[in-house]
Order: structure tokens, then sequence, then C-alpha cells
């Protein structure tokens, strides 16, 4: 039962995941643009990767950002146009979230500690959010089947805003701190040693996974893109007529 997962909150990543949430194939870009020109071929490249034919995918998971209009409206179009083609769900995680789950696991965190999330937001802003930790290890008894690692739930945000103003507010006080807005804000946000920097698609479809498999037969994870903000490009006002 493989599932697609992809994000384009701020890179390109493609990852193809069993049921488990075991990776079976990934494919990464750093390229903060042309993310139209490199999703499709990144995709197939992993479906040949893993010898999956597209046929063969039972869902598609997109990271739902918060990120810039353009990069993150490819990912959620190509999700849904291919989940619509194949006949199989989409499911949205966010992408704040995969970083925060990534950052317990990687850390060695603990039910309980919270997790500020920073990303890289431009106009010299992050994207954050602050996270508690609710599980963490292998899979609780009982859930067989059910991919293993970090829970995390939202305790503040999320928010854009700047690295100055989310440090005067204390929404980093006694948090670990994560995300490549914290590396390019490290003065004010101070980020934790061997942290994540971008979302892993992986764990997008893990924690996709662990969700569904708590939610009722059915269930579909929200896939509306998270922008925070207005895009930058906005139609130009409408002339008033001269009078005649």
């Amino acid at each position: 039962m493989p599932v697609l997962a992809l994000d384009t909150s701020r890179s390109v990543a493609v990852a193809l995941t069993d049921a488990a949430g075991r990776t079976l194939a990934a494919r990464s870009a750093p390229e903060q643009r042309h993310h139209a020109e490199l999703l499709a071929p990144m995709i197939e490249a992993v479906l040949t990767e893993a010898g999956v034919d597209r046929t063969q995918v039972t869902a598609v998971v997109a990271g739902t950002g918060p990120a810039p209009y353009t990069g993150l409206r490819v990912g959620l179009v190509t999700a849904r146009t291919l989940a619509l083609a194949l006949g199989v769900p989409v499911h949205g995680v966010s992408s704040l979230d995969a970083l925060a789950a990534e950052a317990a696991d990687r850390l060695g965190l603990t039910a309980g500690d919270e997790v500020l999330v920073a990303t890289d937001a431009r106009r010299r802003e992050v994207y954050w959010a602050r996270y508690r930790v609710t599980a963490t290890g292998p899979t609780p008894a009982g859930d067989a089947g059910v991919p293993g690692g970090a829970l995390v739930e939202v305790v503040a945000g999320p928010s854009v805003g700047s690295a100055a103003s989310v440090a005067a507010e204390g929404r980093a006080a006694g948090a670990v701190v994560v995300g490549r807005g914290a590396q390019q804000y490290a003065a004010e946000l101070p980020p934790a040693a061997d942290g994540p920097s971008d979302p892993d698609p992986t764990v997008l479809a893990r924690l996709a996974l662990a969700r569904l498999a708590a939610a009722p037969a059915g269930t579909l994870l929200p896939s509306e893109p998270l922008y925070l903000r207005r895009p930058d490009a906005v139609p130009p006002a409408e002339r008033k007529r001269a009078l005649a």
C-alpha cells in the first residue's frame, strides 16, 4: 500500500513510503524556485526507484505549509490532480508539524517536551508554531501497522512575524528551537544542534498515517494551503472613470 508524499513549502521533496511509514524511495532538490519543473520528474524518479507503478499508490500526502504562495500552490495542485487521476484520497499535513515531529525523534525528546519550529518566511520574518510532544518511540500496543515515532500537538501558532518579536513574546522560552528560520536568525532564536532544517515528506506520510489510524474510516485530512498572509502579486486596482 504505497503512499506518495511531497512538500514544496521551501524546496521540493518527494518520498514514497509503505503503509507503516517506512521509506521506499525519496528525492529532494535544494532549489527554492522552479517547483513546477522539478516536481513531476521527481515523482516519476521516486516511483521508478521503488519499482512501483503509479496505479499502485493508495494515497497522496502533501505538506500544507505555511509557505509562500507560488511554491506551495504547485505542490498542492499536483497532489490533488494526481490523487484525482488515480482515484485515491489526498491528505494534508502542516509542514511545521513534520519538522516538530522529526525534531522530537532526532533529538530524543520525550512526552511533554516542547518544540518551537521557525521557517523562513522572507521579508525578514519567520513562520512559527510551538508544539508539545505527546508520544514518542514505538507504536503503542494494539496499534499494529501504525507508524511509530513522535506525535505532536500545537500549543501556539502557527503565525508569522519577525524573529525578534517571536523571541520577545517568549515563544521560544523552555522549548527546543528548530527550522531554517531559526538557523537564519540564530541570535534571536538559537537553534538546537542537529535539528531538522526542512520538512521531510517521509515524516509527513508517517503523521498522516498515524492520524488516519486514530480517526473514523473515510476521514480526509484537510489539504487547504496555509499561507498566513496575502500573496505579493495582487490584481491592480480598477481605475476610476473620469467624469464627462
